[in-house]
């Protein structure tokens, strides 16, 4: 618990429940659990590297440096690959719990991504022409990941506590990310 938190500020305990308990009731299972680590992953990742190499390059913002930033970005990238490319395909596998592609509780992302309707009409395209899969989707959502974690540690909104700001933040991020390029 830092010294401030003790004597004039709610503790980071109740921030965290917070962003949890609103990632987890407001979006999509995947996406909740993905902005939960990436508030445990990358903010730690930041504010290590942040530390041990922030003097040495730019600000992004107020006690936000660069190299914090990039530590974010880096880790929300591999957090996502991790879980949407390892964990979640292995949760039938080996704990024999399949992943819900319909309903409330469905994965926001099933493994492919496309352009808008709009967009593909626009272009001349076809749906299997404007839809990748596999590899391809698993690094872009990805880079949206670490590009949002690492843009979600470093905003400082309203003075909220980063503890409930990286989770919503993030975690609105991914939701519009899959909801305008989630191929259905």
């Amino acid at each position: 618990m830092r010294e401030s938190e003790a004597h004039d500020r709610y503790n980071g305990v109740i921030w965290y429940l917070l962003g949890t308990w609103t990632v987890m009731r407001f979006l999509p299972t995947d996406v909740g659990v993905v902005a939960i680590c990436l508030l445990s992953w990358c903010d730690t990742a930041a504010s290590t590297v942040g530390r041990a190499y922030g003097r040495y390059t730019p600000k992004v913002a107020r006690g936000k440096s660069l190299a914090g930033s990039v530590a974010a970005c880096v880790v929300g990238v591999a957090t996502a690959l991790l879980f949407w490319g390892w964990w979640a395909p292995r949760c039938r596998d080996v704990y024999g719990v399949s992943i819900p592609t319909s309903g409330q509780d469905a994965f926001a992302f099933q493994g492919s991504l496309g352009l808008p309707e709009g967009v593909r009409e626009w272009l001349g395209w076809t749906r299997e022409a404007a839809t990748v899969g596999g590899w391809k989707a698993l690094a872009i959502i990805g880079a949206v990941a670490g590009v949002v974690a690492s843009v979600s540690e470093a905003v400082d909104l309203w003075g909220l506590d980063d503890n409930v700001t990286i989770p919503v933040l993030a975690g609105l991020g991914l939701t519009a990310f899959l909801k305008v390029f989630g191929a259905a």
